[in-house]
């Protein structure tokens, strides 16, 4: 059997080690973009020279001579679902008895002016986007970073970190619209500011034009502001890397179309991770490459075995700069008719968002130790009405018992 993976992230590497303990004699071919098998949660520390290129490696030593997986980084142009054949950027071809597509997702760059053909515009998705931006910024020093989400503030800080200017633009009233509100934001930017990082709210690049040298120097914001920069950093969003399967006959909508046991509509052709648009969280990731791996590898369900992928709670993040530490669970802002509750002090914010009873979600800021109980209260739907003032300082204990043998029972 030869299985062939597109992909070296999170997803990829999961499916390649499950293959490997379900079939110890399969053939696994993994097709990487780039060289090196990295985190790219981690890529700022690599853009602040706290990180090597290797020590971003998320893989035990000799990872791929250990599970015998024959590594090959090249790129694939496009995938031929009829001959069952992978065609790479070097004119090679591989052959498949089963494809798991695990190619992650692809920065944004918004058609604004040049920023698509300046030779000093990157994303930052990959370990490649990252080697990039850390050659050009040894010349850089005033850099420009549109989007201030998690990528982008990402970069922001790594940048800062090596003593460069850095300016943050975006559209949105706060940094981290999509996961905190304006407190918890508000604690992140101040603490970026006074590490020097510049902000820029609630406006635009509106234009960005390349010099006689094709790269840009200033842009133009909507609100009439000139920013002057060396280099710019673009993270505006990102959409599932399907390009290469134009003409493949595997149908994509915002991602590649996968049932429960994340097959795709080609027979014997699978997908997993970011690709899919099912989750952006790195152990969703995970769990639907081990879930295409068991399929991929034809095990029957049994107790234990997850071959079918049903995992619909994917809000989970965790936030950590400059020693600030947040995580966020479920539903990331409130919507209309839910209810917010809010505890802080002078060390620990918290806000919990309520529907019918139910928790949505919850923000922890400063300590986020017992985070556990609300990963299970949400995604068990539990109800917490009633709990009043007591309910930021909810336990398992106030869910479970110990019956006589000493096993955790229900206690509600």
């Amino acid at each position: 059997m030869m299985h062939v993976i597109i992909g070296g992230g999170a997803a990829g590497i999961t499916a390649a080690r499950e293959i490997r303990g379900w079939q110890p004699d399969a053939q696994i071919v993994m097709i990487c973009s780039d060289e090196q098998v990295h985190s790219r949660c981690m890529l700022h520390k690599y853009l602040s020279h706290e990180r090597t290129a290797e020590e971003l490696d998320f893989t035990e030593e000799g990872f791929f001579e250990k599970n015998q997986i024959v590594q090959i980084c090249d790129r694939v142009v496009s995938v031929d679902t009829a001959d069952k054949e992978v065609c790479l950027a070097s004119d090679r071809k591989i052959a498949y008895d089963r494809l798991l597509i695990a190619t992650g997702a692809e920065s944004v760059i918004p058609p604004v002016g040049d920023l698509r053909k300046a030779e000093n515009v990157f994303g930052l998705r990959h370990l490649s986007d990252a080697q990039k931006i850390d050659k050009m910024a040894e010349d850089a020093e005033e850099i420009l970073v549109i989007g201030a989400g998690l990528v982008g503030l990402d970069a922001a800080y790594g940048l800062q970190e090596r003593g460069k200017k850095v300016t943050v633009v975006e559209m949105a009233p706060r940094i981290l619209p999509v996961q905190l509100d304006e407190h918890g934001a508000t604690a992140y930017q101040e603490l970026f500011e006074r590490a020097g990082v510049s902000f820029r709210l609630w406006c635009s690049v509106q234009n960005a034009v390349c010099g006689a040298d094709n790269r840009i120097h200033s842009v133009e914001l909507d609100s009439g502001e000139t920013i002057s920069c060396d280099m710019i950093v673009v993270a505006a969003g990102v959409r599932p890397a399907v390009g290469f399967l134009e003409g493949s006959g595997i149908k994509t909508d915002r991602g590649i179309e996968v049932n429960s046991r994340m097959e795709t509509s080609a027979k014997d052709v699978y997908a997993a991770g970011d690709v899919t648009g099912l989750s952006g969280i790195w152990p969703n990731a995970m769990k639907q490459g081990k879930t295409a791996a068991q399929n991929m590898c034809g095990v029957k369900p049994v107790p234990g075995v997850a071959t079918e992928y049903t995992d619909t709670f994917s809000g989970k993040n965790t936030i950590n700069f400059f020693g600030l530490v947040t995580l966020c669970l479920g539903a990331l802002q409130p919507e209309e008719g839910d209810e917010v509750q809010v505890q802080e002090d002078m060390h620990v914010y918290r806000r919990v968002i309520l529907r019918d009873g139910k928790v949505r979600g919850i923000l922890l800021q400063g300590d986020i130790s017992n985070s556990g109980i609300w990963q299970y209260i949400i995604k068990n739907q539990i109800d917490v009405t009633g709990k009043g003032k007591k309910l930021f300082q909810l336990t398992f204990a106030d869910y479970f018992g110990t019956g006589e043998r000493g096993k955790y029972v229900w206690n509600v």
